[in-house]
């Protein structure tokens, strides 16, 4: 166990080494969500002090990954901080939703009318997601390992998933379950059906459109990730997620795309395609997991 605690504390000093190159960073991240346990979300919950939006949306993303209601009183303070960014306090609010404890309804409930669209919707699916499982015994994580914000529709009938997931006149709830259902479909014209989602609707929801693009990796998605990412009238955190997709995709045209908005004005985006890049680099390599515990803790 004093072994695990040095490892902990080693990756944790990288994590929260704000001179290191964020792809380290990132990695460090991983690994202690890997690893689990009170010293790493501790390690985690100290590096909210960072500057970096994308860094800090990301722990708050890996701490609600780990469902550890150890968490939560973290999260609840990056939730109610109106000086933070509106990114990092969805994030929270999200993470709070995947940990599912029905004692945090009263914070999610408190920030469903939040000025901030993305913060406001959010914690509306967030409580709703709670108040689904309380009602249904059923905690299983996705195909893909993750914990998702809402659970999927049990429907295969590509035309009224489609018509769900594009009608803005529909619950939130039910168009993020028409999304998660078009994923685990998984074939050409459920993707392509994905791809229209990135073009309507609201920040948040064009930002999880392009979450759920890059867990599919199919290259078909390549030039409408694309046409989001160069779009500068997109919301930030749709840009930064479009770039990780790709940086998922990690074909050749991945590369260069990514490489052209390194400069880009926005931190966030700029930020997202140096790791999509760190990300695209590993889809290419035979590592077996993104987080080399190893080479980070050997590099401290």
């Amino acid at each position: 166990m004093a072994q695990l605690k040095d490892k902990i504390e080693a990756v944790g000093k990288v994590l929260n080494d704000d001179k290191r190159p964020l792809k380290e960073r990132f990695r460090a991240l991983f690994t202690l969500k890997n690893i689990g346990g009170p010293s790493s979300i501790k390690a985690i919950s100290d590096c909210f002090q960072d500057s970096s939006a994308l860094l800090k949306h990301e722990l708050a993303y890996c701490l609600g990954q780990m469902q550890d209601p150890e968490a939560l009183p973290i999260l609840y303070e990056i939730l109610s901080n109106l000086e933070e960014h509106p990114m990092v306090r969805h994030e929270a609010g999200e993470a709070i939703g995947a940990i599912g404890s029905e004692s945090s309804l009263p914070i999610l409930r408190k920030f469903i009318d939040d000025p901030a669209p993305e913060v406001a919707e959010t914690c509306q699916l967030a409580a709703q997601r709670i108040e689904w499982y309380s009602k249904n015994n059923d905690r299983t994580k996705s195909v893909y390992n993750t914990v998702d914000p809402t659970p999927s529709f049990n429907l295969s009938d590509l035309k009224s998933l489609k018509e769900i997931l594009l009608n803005d006149e529909i619950d939130l709830f039910d168009r993020y379950k028409a999304m998660f259902a078009l994923r685990d479909i998984n074939t050409p014209e459920s993707i392509l059906a994905l791809c229209e989602g990135l073009f309507v609707g609201g920040a948040l929801f064009r930002h999880e459109v392009a979450f759920v693009l890059g867990q599919l990796q199919n290259e078909i998605s390549i030039p409408h990730l694309i046409k989001a990412l160069e779009d500068s009238s997109q919301n930030e955190m749709v840009r930064h997620e479009c770039a990780e997709a790709l940086g998922s995709i990690a074909s050749d045209q991945c590369f260069d795309i990514l490489r052209q908005f390194l400069n880009d004005d926005s931190r966030v985006v700029r930020e997202s395609c140096d790791v999509a890049l760190d990300m695209a680099d590993y889809e290419m390599s035979n590592e077996f997991q993104y987080a080399n515990t190893a080479l980070l803790v050997q590099s401290v």
